[in-house]
């Protein structure tokens, strides 16, 4: 159990490294400014609460992604899941951002990136820190770095580790719309 921890972190860690730089950055610029507050709602789960929009069974298509605002290749694709979004939703399609940002950034961090960048699907936060026991329910194979998708509808599934462009995250969805 705690090397799937440890292989976690580390995998979070190296999966997203190339934005630690800009968050110190940031994070200095932030002690030095005042915070301006954002009323951005934030639905909150623990994994047992959060379950449920793995397990929908009612003929819709769900495109369910794992990401954080720390993550520099998740906050590139998030374009890509936003458009898909928008040109999807029409047709029984529905796409949730599932943050994996820390709980004490939720305010600073979390809700500010929401608010800026306009983001139109669904966000929610994953806080459980048990994360040896809801990553292989997510999917047995994941090792949990991020960006991290899951594709769905009713019993069919599909689970990606990857980075997407916007033509291979439709190329991907297409397998799921009937």
């Amino acid at each position: 159990m705690k090397i799937l921890k440890l292989l976690f972190v580390v995998s979070l860690l190296v999966s997203c490294n190339s934005n630690k730089k800009n968050e110190e950055v940031s994070q200095k610029v932030e002690d030095v400014n005042t915070t301006v507050s954002v009323s951005t709602d934030l639905e909150v789960y623990d994994f047992d609460g959060f379950e449920k929009y793995l397990t929908k069974n009612d003929g819709k298509t769900y495109v369910v992604n794992f990401w954080a605002t720390w993550c520099a290749p998740c906050v590139k694709e998030l374009p890509y899941f936003e458009k898909l979004n928008q040109e999807y939703k029409n047709k029984n399609v529905e796409v949730l951002l599932v943050s994996l940002d820390f709980p004490h950034l939720y305010d600073t961090k979390l809700k500010p990136f929401i608010a800026e960048n306009k983001l139109q699907s669904k966000v929610v936060a994953l806080n459980d820190v048990d994360m040896n026991t809801w990553i292989p329910k997510v999917n047995e194979d994941w090792s949990g770095s991020i960006p991290a998708t899951v594709i769905y509808r009713n019993d069919e599934s599909k689970f990606y580790e990857q980075s997407f462009t916007y033509e291979s995250l439709e190329n991907e969805l297409k397998q799921f719309v009937k």
